[in-house]
Parts: C-alpha cells; sequence; structure tokens
C-alpha cells in the first residue's frame, strides 16, 4: 500500500499528561547505608509522557496536533510546556491547577536496564477540568479524529461526554483504555487495549476462537464500531461485526515496550485522519509500534521511518 500524506491530518488529543525523566548512570558499589546498588548519574533526561508522547508522535508523522490537559502550576508543568513547544509542535493547551503536582515517573537506568521508577501525582480539580471541557467543545469543530488517552490519573471525568460531542459532530473517536470499567468508552470508535488490559475486562482465553467471542461481545455491548488488541509478541487483533483481522508482529529486536501503545494510537488516527480504511491504518500501525520498540524509553516514529521499514 502507498502511506498517504500527512501534512492535512488534523488530531485532538485528550487526556493524562506526565513528565518521564531519565537519570542515567552506571552502578559500580552497594550502598554501605543499605543492601541497594550506588547509581552515579551521569545523564538526566525529560520527555513528555502519557498523552504527551501520543501528542508528539502526531506531530513526528507530520500531522497537526492539538492537546488539552492539566498539569500543576510547576517546574516539571513549565517543563513540559517547553519540550511540547520546542521538540514537537504541538498546541499545548495545558491548563494550570495550583492544587496538584504535574504528574512525573522518574526512571533510574544503569546500562540499559531500569533500577526504579519513582511516581509523583494527584488528581486534577474539577474545575480546571470543566475548564478544559469548555476547550475541547471549542476545538473539536477543527479536528478530523478525537484521541482520548486515559492513564487513569483522573484527567478524563467527562470522557463519557466529549465522546458523545464527537460522535453527534462526525468526528472518529479513538481511546486508549484503563481500568475495568470500560462502560464509559460506550460509543467510541476504536478501543486500544493491551492484551494484559483487555484480559482484566473480558477474562482469560484459551484459543483464538475464544478470544475472539469475547472481543466481540464486548465491542457489541460497547456499541463500538472496532476493538483493536495490542497483543505484543502476538501482534495486533482488529475485531470488526463483519470480519477479524490479524497483524502478526514485524520481526526485530524489543528494547524498550514503554510508549509502544501512544505511537500505536497516534499512527491509527493520523492514517484515518488522511482518508485510510480502518484496516490499512492497523497494519501501518503495527509497523510503527514494531520500529518504536527497538527505542530506549518513551519515543516516536516518523514518517520516514515507517517508509523504510516498508521497504526493507
Amino acid at each position: 500500500m502507498k502511506l498517504p500524506s500527512f501534512d492535512k491530518a488534523r488530531v485532538l488529543v485528550v487526556g493524562d499528561v506526565m513528565l518521564d525523566r531519565y537519570w542515567f548512570g552506571d552502578v559500580t558499589r552497594i550502598s554501605p547505608e543499605a543492601p541497594v546498588p550506588v547509581l552515579k548519574v551521569s545523564k538526566v533526561e525529560e520527555r513528555p509522557g502519557g498523552a504527551a508522547n501520543v501528542a508528539r508522535n502526531i506531530t513526528s508523522l507530520g500531522a497537526h496536533c492539538t492537546l488539552l490537559s492539566v498539569v500543576g502550576v510547576d517546574e516539571a508543568g513549565d517543563c513540559l510546556q517547553r519540550l511540547l513547544t520546542e521538540q514537537g509542535g504541538v498546541e499545548a493547551m495545558l491548563h494550570r491547577d495550583d492544587s496538584i503536582s504535574t504528574i512525573v515517573k522518574l526512571r533510574a537506568i544503569a546500562r540499559h536496564q531500569q533500577l526504579l521508577r519513582i511516581d509523583f501525582e494527584t488528581p486534577p480539580s474539577h474545575e480546571v477540568l470543566n475548564a478544559k471541557l469548555a476547550d475541547f467543545h471549542a476545538k473539536l469543530p477543527f479536528a478530523d479524529v478525537v484521541i482520548l488517552s486515559d492513564y487513569g490519573k483522573g484527567g478524563l471525568a467527562h470522557i463519557a461526554e466529549m465522546i458523545k460531542a464527537a460522535r453527534s459532530a462526525g468526528k472518529p473517536v479513538l481511546v486508549d483504555p484503563k481500568g475495568d470499567d470500560y462502560a464509559r468508552y460506550q460509543g467510541a470508535t476504536l478501543l486500544t487495549p493491551n492484551r494484559s488490559e483487555f484480559r482484566d475486562v473480558a477474562g482469560s482465553w484459551k484459543n483464538e476462537d475464544e478470544l475472539t467471542a469475547k472481543a466481540q461481545k464486548l465491542r457489541a455491548e460497547l456499541k463500538l464500531e472496532a476493538l483493536l488488541v495490542t497483543r505484543s509478541e502476538e501482534g495486533m487483533s482488529l475485531f470488526r461485526e463483519q470480519d477479524v483481522l490479524h497483524e502478526p508482529t514485524h520481526a526485530r529486536e524489543v528494547f524498550d515496550v514503554s510508549g509502544a501503545g501512544d505511537t500505536v494510537i497516534a499512527t491509527l488516527a493520523v492514517m484515518l485522519a488522511s482518508g485510510a480504511g480502518m484496516a490499512d491504518a492497523v497494519r501501518i500501525a503495527n509497523r510503527a509500534a514494531g520500529v518504536v520498540v527497538g527505542k530506549l524509553g518513551t519515543a516516536v516514529v516518523s514518517r520516514e521511518e515507517i517508509l523504510e521499514d516498508m521497504g526493507s
């Protein structure tokens, strides 16, 4: 297939943003204070995470992205705003909530191995979430596709209303779900749970037929057009009323799977916003995921990397 042009695609992303901080260094000794390794930090990196990583993947592909989210009135929030503007060209509308701290995930890494992750987070206030909802209604007419990126951090309290408004406006809604209650995602166009997330909701399965039955039952219950289950080394499976499409993993070295789901939903949205059909969107998203798992940490994929992968 020929890759469509992405430069006119416009995607609206709403969800939980976070700042991913990486402390890189070496471990050469154990602490005398406790039986733990001592990491001597030699480099610090900061990257947009969560829904901000989804947004960055969209602009990396060459499409346009508006991001709506909530951060604290703090240094991490300032850093996130700056990174999105400088690195990605994302139109980042980050509401500031002085009652919370910006979500930060701090990872300590030695020789490409993660030693420890420390999370800082508090849910946003209702007043700020209401202001974000008003922005959503204002920005909706200018979007081709909507992504709701749920990391379970409280930023999508109005998700049912957002889905209803977007679908009423004729906009496809793609949801990256969290938790075990999917009722709030009812009426979305597409849900993209990973294998373990789907198992938490639908229960385990013994074979492909059982998986298909469970997926189609959930898809029908939630009134979805499609359900995409990303299955790690088993590829990804798209369940629609009329068919099931399975895309196998493209064999390559897996370096880091963190953020791969962000790349998948971003690529799906850009493909659909560019006029591609659902099946082609899934095939290209699968290739994009195969590229990004070869990178360390939350990372992005470019259109050129996908073209290169298609030619290999």
